[in-house]
């Protein structure tokens, strides 16, 4: 079996890289750019490019591109360091959703404004003491006449300062089972009634935001899918957000700085045998989580994979990040690129859902194996 990509694939790939490290060039820190590197300009030069909704049909705007090329381009965006989190929720997320959960007249709504690069989307679905359980979701939308009322609040929504739509996920029936009685919907962040408070993190970054809805008029129409039927229409839109090349190399920009000598622009020698050891898993690590994800990418995967991948990945991640740190060693006591992934690293496992939540549905949904008695 040839595992090989093809010419047109890899030069693709180089051709994602070359405008990747340039856009990167002009940016501060150039790690985890599909959540902080915000730039709309940018994001419009993507879709110049038709690198945004490359595989959605042409018919919808979309290029009508295989999966693998998909693949290529943003692997080498994302690995370099490009930001592109203006488009990147949008092309990720919310273009898949809508295709498979709308209406023909949301996607012609909706679609172009993506497709142009001109359209910032924020996923509305944590909640304070509902982070990866989107059962406890509490926030409410009633039905009043041809609108719905929202009210409550979302917390750790990205981009949502900057974001021109919010895909809202809501209570629509407070008398169902948890996992029943939710909707979604699509809100214009800029409705009466809707307060956004950035969240500075520890890394003085503040994409993660706080979104109150306070009386918040959304048009009827805009209930995306089923009434009352969201949770598992969200399982979906966790398979896209959980199983893609972003969750494995969000810091690959940094590995490659560190393995670098400034002087030659060759690769800098490991002595040290113990963190030579770890340089040989870390590259072996790679490969693997890298071969899970494009195992997703052309169909190939079960059930319940992307959890997999996720775990495995974003582990990868925090161990990229403290295996960089031990490379330049003092030094990364100092405010840097490597401290600051250092800082931030633990949030690779908890957003998108937590390690130990996925491991829970890695045990329970993809091996079958039985729950643990209460109290036990």
């Amino acid at each position: 079996m040839d595992y090989l990509l093809t010419p047109e694939l890899l030069a693709l790939g180089e051709e994602a890289r070359e405008v990747g490290r340039r856009a990167a060039a002009k940016v501060e820190m150039p790690e985890d750019s599909w959540l902080i590197g915000n730039d709309r300009e940018f994001s419009q030069e993507l879709a110049a490019r038709g690198w945004i909704g490359m595989t959605w049909p042409a018919e919808h705007g979309g290029q009508g591109r295989s999966s693998l090329e998909r693949f290529m381009v943003v692997e080498g965006l994302i690995a370099t360091g490009a930001p592109i989190a203006a488009s990147w929720f949008a092309d990720r997320q919310i273009g898949p959703t809508l295709f498979q959960f709308g209406t023909d007249e949301q996607r012609q709504q909706w679609l172009p404004g993506i497709i142009a690069g001109v359209a910032q989307w924020s996923i509305g679905m944590s909640e304070p003491d509902a982070g990866s359980d989107v059962a406890s979701i509490r926030t409410r939308a009633v039905r009043d006449g041809d609108r719905w009322v929202v009210n409550g609040q979302k917390i750790w929504t990205s981009g949502a300062a900057d974001a021109d739509w919010i895909y809202l996920i809501a209570r629509t029936d407070p008398d169902a089972p948890p996992h029943q009685g939710l909707s979604e919907f699509v809100v214009a962040m800029d409705s009466p009634g809707i307060t956004v408070k950035p969240i500075t993190d520890a890394t003085g970054n503040h994409h993660f935001c706080e979104v109150f809805f306070e009386d918040v008029e959304v048009p009827a129409t805009n209930l995306i899918g089923e009434l009352n039927g969201s949770f598992r229409q969200v399982m979906r839109q966790m398979e896209h957000e959980r199983g893609g090349i972003d969750r494995l190399v969000s810091n690959r920009a940094l590995y490659d700085l560190v393995r670098t000598d400034p002087m030659t622009g060759a690769s800098r020698p490991v002595t040290d045998p113990l963190l030579r050891q770890r340089y040989a898993k870390a590259e072996t690590m790679y490969r693997v989580a890298r071969t899970m994800v494009l195992r997703e990418v052309v169909g190939q995967a079960p059930p319940g994979w992307s959890a997999i991948t996720k775990t495995l990945a974003t582990e990868f991640e925090v161990e990229v990040a403290n295996l960089c740190g031990a490379t330049i060693g003092a030094d990364a006591m100092l405010w840097n690129r490597v401290s600051r992934n250092i800082m931030y690293a633990p949030a690779y496992t908890l957003m998108g859902g937590t390690t130990q939540v996925l491991r829970n549905i890695i045990g329970e949904r993809v091996l079958g194996l039985p729950r643990e008695p209460r109290g036990a």
